[in-house]
C-alpha cells in the first residue's frame, strides 16, 4: 500500500514539473499502423520510472495515441506539439480539402468564372451594342453621300450575272434558242453601256477603253479603282454583245461548232483587253501622284512603274499563250470522234447515252462509244474525257464555249 501511494506521489510531480514535448519523426505526416507515437522528454532532476514503462532508462516517456478512437485530451496535445498548424498529412479514408487555387480555374468554363477568351468576346459584343447607333446613323450618311456610285455598282453586278446565264442557256439549247431573247439582252448590254457613260460624261471614261486616261483630277488611289472596275465591266459587256450576236445567225449559216470557236475566241480577246486597260491609269498614277514633292519622289515613282510594268508583262505573257491556243483551235477545227456507222449504232442500242433520245449525226469517240454530235460537243465544253468510261479524249477543256463569261475583276 505504501508503495502504491509513493508512486502516485512520483506521477504527480512529473505532471506538475515543467515538460517539453518534442515529436521525434523523420518526415511530417508520417504514417503509424495504429497511431501516432510520441516521445515526451522530461526535464527531470533525477531519472523517473513509471510503472509499466518499459526502456526507461533515459527518462523518456512514450505515449501511445490510438487513431480509432480520438479524445480531447489527444486532440489538445496535437494542437500544443504543432504549435505552427502544420498537419500530418492525410490519413486513409481521408481527402485533402483543395485550395481556392485548386477549385477556380479561369479556363474552365464549370467553375463557375468565363475564360479569358469568353470574356473578350462579351466586352465586344457588349462594344457593338453600345455603338450600334452610332454605326446605323454612319452607314445611312455614307449611302446618301454615294447613292450614286452605290447604284453603279448594284446595277452592273445585276446586268452582268443575269446577261451572262442568259447566254449561258441560250447557248445549251443550241438549234433551239430564242433569238428574240439574244435581242434582249444584246439591247440590254448596250442601253447599260451608254447610260452609264452618259451619267459620268463629264470624267471621260470611254477613254479607257482605248488605253488613255479620263479627265479625272485629281487622280488619286480610290478613283484609278473606280475607273478601272467601270471599264471592266464595259468590256465584259461589249464582248457579252459579241456572243450575242454570234447567236443570231441560223444553224445553217453557223453550225453549233462554229459558234462554240468564235465563243472562245471573243473570251479570251476579253480577257487580253481587261488585263492591258488597267496599264495606263495605273502607270500615270505610279508617276505623276507625288510629282509634287519633287525629283526624288518623281525617281522614285518611275521606278515604281518601271516595276509594274515588268510584272504586268509577266502576266501578259501567260494570257498570250493561252490565246494563240484559241486561235489554233479557232483557225483548225477540232474532231473529237468520227462519223459512226449504222451497224455500229446498232450494236450500242440505237440510243445516245447523254440524251436518251435517238442517234443525231453520231460521232463515234476513240474508246469506241458513240454520241450524239451536239450531245458530245456540250460535254467537252466542260470536260475532257469520255463520259462512259472517262477516258481522256481531248488534252485542254475549252469552257468558254458554253458562252461563258469569267466574273473576274482585272483591276491592276
Amino acid at each position: 500500500m505504501k508503495l502504491r501511494l509513493q508512486n502516485d506521489r512520483r506521477a504527480v510531480k512529473v505532471r506538475e514539473s515543467s515538460t517539453v514535448m518534442q515529436p521525434i519523426s523523420s518526415q511530417e505526416g508520417t504514417h503509424v499502423r495504429n497511431g501516432l507515437s510520441l516521445t515526451l522528454q522530461a526535464e527531470l532532476p533525477s531519472r523517473t520510472t513509471l510503472p509499466g514503462a518499459a526502456g526507461s532508462d533515459t527518462g523518456e516517456v512514450h505515449v501511445s495515441m490510438s487513431g480509432g478512437t480520438p479524445s480531447d485530451s489527444a486532440s489538445a496535445r496535437r494542437s500544443r506539439v504543432n504549435p505552427h498548424g502544420h498537419s500530418h498529412g492525410p490519413t486513409r479514408g481521408q481527402r485533402r480539402p483543395a485550395s481556392d487555387a485548386d477549385q477556380t480555374d479561369p479556363g474552365d468554363p464549370d467553375s463557375g468564372e468565363p475564360s479569358s477568351s469568353l470574356s473578350e468576346l462579351r466586352c465586344l459584343f457588349r462594344w457593338l451594342q453600345k455603338s450600334l447607333p452610332f454605326l446605323v446613323i454612319l452607314s445611312a450618311k455614307l449611302v446618301i453621300q454615294h447613292a450614286l456610285g452605290l447604284a453603279v455598282g448594284v446595277g452592273l453586278f445585276t446586268t452582268f450575272f443575269y446577261v451572262n446565264k442568259g447566254i449561258q442557256a441560250q447557248v445549251f439549247l443550241q438549234g433551239r434558242h430564242a433569238k428574240l431573247h439574244c435581242v434582249w439582252l444584246l439591247l440590254l448590254l448596250v442601253s447599260s453601256t451608254l447610260l452609264l457613260y452618259y451619267t459620268f460624261l463629264p470624267q471621260t471614261l470611254y477613254n479607257c477603253l482605248v488605253f488613255l486616261s479620263p479627265t479625272i483630277e485629281p487622280l488619286g488611289f480610290w478613283e484609278v479603282l473606280w475607273a478601272i472596275g467601270i471599264t471592266n465591266f464595259v468590256i465584259k459587256f461589249l464582248f457579252m454583245g459579241i456572243k450575242c450576236l454570234v447567236l443570231l445567225p441560223p444553224p445553217s449559216l453557223l453550225n453549233y461548232r462554229a459558234q462554240g470557236r468564235w465563243l472562245l475566241l471573243s473570251e479570251e480577246l476579253a480577257q487580253v483587253h481587261q488585263a492591258v486597260a488597267p496599264v495606263p491609269l495605273w502607270f500615270r498614277y505610279l508617276v505623276t501622284y507625288q510629282e509634287a514633292d519633287g525629283a526624288p519622289a518623281l525617281t522614285v515613282g518611275i521606278l515604281l512603274a518601271l516595276l509594274y510594268l515588268i510584272l504586268k508583262l509577266l502576266g501578259l505573257y501567260g494570257q498570250w499563250m493561252s490565246l494563240l491556243k484559241s486561235v489554233r483551235v479557232f483557225l483548225k477545227s477540232e474532231h473529237t470522234g468520227t462519223a459512226a456507222t449504222r451497224s455500229q449504232c446498232m450494236e450500242a442500242g440505237d440510243v445516245c447515252p447523254i440524251c436518251q433520245g435517238e442517234y443525231r449525226d453520231p460521232q463515234a469517240l476513240i474508246c469506241q462509244h458513240i454520241f450524239c454530235d451536239e450531245c458530245i460537243a456540250l460535254w467537252f465544253n466542260r470536260e475532257k474525257s469520255c463520259p462512259l468510261c472517262r477516258t481522256v479524249i481531248t488534252e485542254k477543256v475549252y469552257k468558254w464555249r458554253d458562252g461563258a463569261t469569267s466574273p473576274h475583276l482585272q483591276i491592276y
